[in-house]
């Protein structure tokens, strides 16, 4: 295969990934830190905004984008050195895990949980049990991701940088 094919499949990955892990540094950077600071029904109504405006397909492409050209990487580098090999596998793993089970299976059911809770009819102590149950572990969680997205784009980039040595 060309092997501008296989760079331009390997630079898409690495924007994707970059623009995700940009998006999970940015959204612990600001948006939470900032909701953070409300009282328990503004932040609960804007994180519940929040989570129900990202749901829309250039989320769904940039930040679940990157796991099939990663596997399409593999098989397009199939023929490369091992390190270079290495770096794609290692980078698919870690944004496997770190990011895509992690949300899937973390930040995911806590967000249906306060996406399923009518605040406006909450008391001011389901509002800060809601809050208690759901900030800290969502947060906990979201770190995670952005140290995986983070350590995938990096090798990522070390594998092109790799590549291009060739």
């Amino acid at each position: 295969m060309e092997l501008s094919i296989k760079l331009s499949t390997l630079v898409l990955t690495i924007l994707f990934t970059g623009l995700s892990a940009g998006l999970c540094f940015t959204w612990s950077n600001a948006v939470t830190t900032g909701i953070g600071r409300l009282d328990d029904l503004g932040y609960l109504s804007a994180f519940q905004q929040m989570n129900r405006t990202i749901l829309n397909p250039m989320f769904f492409i940039v930040f679940f984008g990157p796991l099939p050209l990663d596997l399409v990487n593999i098989y397009l580098f199939k023929s490369a050195s091992s390190t270079i090999i290495w770096l794609l596998i290692l980078a698919t793993v870690i944004y496997f895990l770190g990011v895509v089970l992690i949300t899937i299976f973390g930040n995911v059911p806590l967000n249906e949980m306060l996406d399923k809770t009518n605040l406006g009819s909450a008391s001011i102590e389901e509002l800060k049990s809601l809050r208690d149950a759901f900030e800290n572990k969502w947060n906990r969680l979201h770190q995670i991701r952005i140290i995986s997205s983070g350590i995938s784009f990096l090798l990522l980039l070390i594998s092109l940088i790799q590549i291009s040595k060739l």
